[in-house]
Formats: C-alpha cells, structure tokens, sequence
C-alpha cells in the first residue's frame, strides 16, 4: 500500500464527477443494505470527524440526526460533496475504497447490482490507471480491493468489429467481446469461455461465407486449421518468406491453442459441469485469454480482407 502520509490524487475531478453521475443514475442507494452512518463507519472514523451541526458533537450523531432521524435534510448524493470525506479531492485511497465498500457483500446482496456498478466504477476508473477487483472471498461472494493497471495491460483491446466491412452482422461477436469486457475483474470464468466462443463464432463465419464445409462438433483447433488453409497462412502469410510464413502461423497455432486450452480448464478454472467448489480463475487468466484471441482474430481478419481484396478469395453476400 502508498505511504499514508503521502496523497496521492491521480484520479482525477472529471473521473469523480463522472462516478458520482453514475451512482446517482443508476438510482442505486450507495449504503445498500445498512444505514449511512453504519457504511461510513466501515471507512471512517465518525467519532473524530466534526459535526456540521452545532447541537453535536461529532460527525456521528450529525448524519444519524439529518439522514436517519430526518433523512430529507440532506440531498441523497450529499456525501459526495462533504469535505469531511475526501471524496471529491482527497486521496485516491479514499474513494477506492469508498467505491470497494459499495459492492462488500455485506453491503449489497444483489449479484447484478455489483456486476452493473463494477463495470461502471472500472469503465471511469481505468483512464486513471486504476481498476476495483476481487481481492478475498467471503462465503463465494467477492470482496473487492483496488489496485494500479499494470502498463502492458492498457486500455482493454478492441477488434472495432463495425469496421469490419466483410462482417456483415458483427453482432454475436459483439456480445462476446461485451461479455469479456464485463467479466475480466468480476467474472474471469465467463471471460476465458467467452473468449473462446468469439474466436469460435469467427471461424464458422469466415468459413460459412466462403462455402467451406465443417463439422456441427469440430473444435476451435479444427476450425482453425480449416481457416488456416482456406487463407493460405501456412504458405504466404508474409509475401515471399516461406520460413517467416511458417514461424507466423506458428504463433498463431500457439494463440489458439492458449485461448483453447484456457477454455479446456473449465474443469478447473471454469464455470461449466456443475462445480461444487468456486472457480480457481483470476483476472490475469481471462486477460491472457482476450489477448490471445484479440492477437488471433485481427491478424485473421485482416488476412480474409487482403485474400478477398486481392480476389484469390469470394465470399458469399
């Protein structure tokens, strides 16, 4: 953890700005299940803050007083703008961890709302190099912490599939690619199966527009080499260099089989055959999955537009 004497505030005032906004349209009560001041006590220490209110003593009895006693004293978003707290200037560590209690199973019981405010609060959190995860586990519920993105991870990559002028209806793997993105911190399981299922659903729609015929059962390495040979990879991957065309396809045989081999650990990372015991599968796992398939499926992409381009390829309307 930082020094505590030292604030850092790298989350900037538009990123709080926007979380707030968030919380507040989402219409969700920031203190869930427990009264305002029960959840500021799980941060703060109420007893030392000072009251606003003159007939008290302490923070304490002031927010007991004005949003429990007599809850529409206060705005609903108040706690927001109350200096005491440090929310809209202070430490980065105060709102991350504000933002972590949030979703505290003890707090919130409503799976759905903690899937909805985490992608939320990572979507906004991320252009400042922070993300919420799941840092403990309290009877198979998450309990979140916070911590710096790593470098090499960035922004979470994109395909820009609705650029893709030979994907005609992107849409399957559109929902894919939503599902990686909302499981990567919250659901690292369903990212690794979604991951394999978007590479899947793209060999069978570079094959079905091509008229290449393949089996209801066949995998994502059978799909793949069929895909492979209708692109010609192994041979002219990179114009002119037979060898450099054989280390390529090399690399790409050893994405899919990554991203294949993550999804094979369902039996142990996963989400599928009924487990009795919670998945083992942690972020850095469904991470290495999205990479692997996002590497896979722009260079095929991109190859299936230059073979049809080219017009050694015709693909069906």
């Amino acid at each position: 953890m930082p020094n505590e004497n030292i604030e850092i505030t790298e989350i900037t005032e538009v990123t709080r700005r926007k979380l707030f906004d968030s919380i507040a349209l989402s219409k969700i009560w920031w203190a869930g299940r427990l009264e305002e001041p029960d959840f500021l006590a799980r941060i703060y220490d109420l007893e030392s803050l000072a009251s606003t209110d003159t007939r008290f003593g302490n923070a304490a009895a002031d927010i007991w007083q004005h949003r429990v006693n007599n809850p529409a004293d206060w705005e609903n978003d108040w706690v927001f703008t109350d200096a005491r707290f440090g929310l809209q200037r202070g430490d980065d560590q105060i709102i991350l961890r504000f933002l972590a209690e949030m979703l505290h199973p003890l707090v919130r019981a409503d799976e759905s709302e903690v899937a909805a405010l985490l992608t939320s609060f990572n979507d906004a959190l991320t252009r400042d190099g922070y993300e919420l995860f799941p840092a403990d586990w309290i009877s198979g519920h998450a309990v979140y912490g916070w911590r710096r993105r790593d470098t090499f991870h960035g922004v979470t990559p994109e395909l820009k599939l609705q650029e893709r002028t030979l994907l005609t209806e992107p849409a399957v793997l559109e929902e894919h690619l939503t599902r990686i993105r909302r499981g990567l911190a919250s659901d690292p399981p369903a990212a690794i199966s979604s991951s394999k299922n978007l590479l899947e659903s793209l060999f069978r729609i570079i094959l079905d527009r091509s008229q290449v015929e393949y089996g209801a059962r066949d995998d994502i390495p059978q799909l793949y080499r069929k895909v492979a040979t209708l692109l010609e990879l192994s041979a002219e991957s990179v114009p002119e260099n037979a060898r450099a065309s054989q280390t390529s396809q090399q690399i790409l045989r050893t994405l899919v089989t990554t991203v294949s081999s993550l999804a094979e650990l369902r039996n142990e990372l996963g989400i599928d055959h009924g487990k009795l015991t919670r998945s083992a599968a942690l972020a850095r796992h469904a991470r290495l999955a999205l990479n692997s398939t996002v590497s896979v499926a722009e260079f095929v992409l991109d190859t299936w537009q230059s073979r049809v381009d080219s017009g050694r390829l015709t693909t069906m309307k």
